[in-house]
């Protein structure tokens, strides 16, 4: 005996992309059709390139010109460096020599005065060749932001999926991050949304806790057969407005019956109940004592017994105490019967004349009969 839970829901993609350029300029080729079935990766749509490959040539000889600087300023850090070289030295001895008194003391000081000039000479130099080498870094950055960009006048699919209307035509400007070229929705698989009464999360929670619930989703097509899929999603916080929880189904959706936007109806399966005596939910009656079923007998006389009833599943009821399968049941007519009294059954499910009642089999797997109270 199953038990299902009926609701009615809403296809929605597994994914939903809007495709946007992250560069200005116009739109010259068109690489799909609308609607066509796309592979993450595919080129759809290519961009003028004229504007961006001018720009990266530009950045690429700035790049050059900074290199040349670098090489220039090293080799000037090489001349100076030879020179204060030779200026120290010269300053040491022409220090020796004052000391002697062969040279004025005026000659040594400026012979020390050039070499202090010189050694400030290649400090500065050594600073423009660090000047030099940041500024071939930042033009390195210029050179590599120009190729993306180059790179982004070629727009790819970002997923697998199915393509939907174009916005813009060739020929037409687009806007950076603005223009929203088209969308993609992925379809396989693909959402199945729908919201059940909050009553059922426990028993829902319950049954997750051993696997993964079945769910079937039949669309509202000629085709009859349902698609099977599972529960994996259920939301954090029951809607307060309407007191119900909304779940997700994922189908494969190989065939592409499932279409997002379509409305379907849908069955959460949460457990088989084996060997379950089952009987239509009007068999069943309420009294002082509790709840009972008329059952027929042999004779065709009715037997008033109680019973213990279960699960109820759509038009059924499950009665886990009280009945046995393969008996008959009254369904229809009860309050003109009492203990004793005689029906005669309709297992045609036609009823009919003035009788009292109408009953069916209990128990799954059993044909259901009809009784009429005499």
């Amino acid at each position: 005996m199953p038990v299902d839970i009926a609701a009615i829901g809403n296809v929605e993609a597994y994914a939903s992309i809007s495709v946007r350029s992250q560069i200005t300029g116009q739109l010259t080729e068109l690489s799909f059709r609308e609607g066509d079935s796309v592979k993450q990766g595919q080129q759809l749509f290519a961009l003028d390139r004229r504007p961006f490959e001018a720009a990266l040539a530009q950045a690429e000889a700035n790049l050059l010109r900074d290199k040349a600087l670098l090489a220039q300023a090293e080799a000037q850090l090489g001349r100076d460096a030879a020179n204060a070289e030779y200026q120290q030295l010269t300053a040491e001895r022409q220090g020796q020599l004052s000391q002697r008194g062969i040279i004025s003391k005026d000659q040594a000081e400026q012979s020390r005065a050039a070499a202090d000039a010189t050694a400030g000479t290649v400090k500065a130099d050594k600073a423009s060749i660090d000047s030099a080498r940041a500024q071939l870094v930042a033009q390195q950055a210029v050179v590599d932001n120009a190729r993306v960009s180059l790179g982004y006048t070629i727009i790819r699919s970002p997923i697998d999926g199915r393509t939907g209307s174009l916005s813009v035509k060739v020929g037409g400007l687009v806007a950076a991050n603005t223009t929203e070229l088209m969308t993609i929705a992925r379809v396989q698989p693909v959402y199945v949304t729908f919201s059940v009464p909050a009553m059922h999360l426990p028993t829902i929670k319950q049954h997750m806790a051993g696997g993964q619930l079945p769910v079937v989703a039949t669309p509202q097509d000629a085709d009859p057969q349902p698609a099977a899929g599972a529960l994996t999603f259920v939301d954090n916080a029951v809607d307060m407005t309407t007191d119900t929880i909304k779940l997700k189904a994922t189908f494969g959706n190989a065939d592409l019956r499932l279409w997002p936007g379509q409305f379907a109806r849908v069955s959460l399966r949460l457990a088989t109940l084996p060997h379950a005596t089952v009987v239509p939910a009007q068999a069943v009656q309420t009294g002082q004592d509790g709840q009972y079923v008329f059952v027929v007998k042999d004779d065709s006389t009715v037997e008033q017994r109680a019973i213990t009833p279960g699960q109820r599943v759509a038009d059924d009821v499950v009665v886990e105490k009280g009945l046995k399968p393969g008996e008959t049941v009254v369904t229809e007519g009860q309050l003109r019967l009492e203990g004793g009294a005689r029906v005669t059954t309709d297992l045609s499910g036609r009823g009919g004349g003035s009788g009292g009642g109408r009953g069916g089999r209990g128990g799954r797997g059993g044909n259901r009969g009809q009784g009429r109270g005499q």
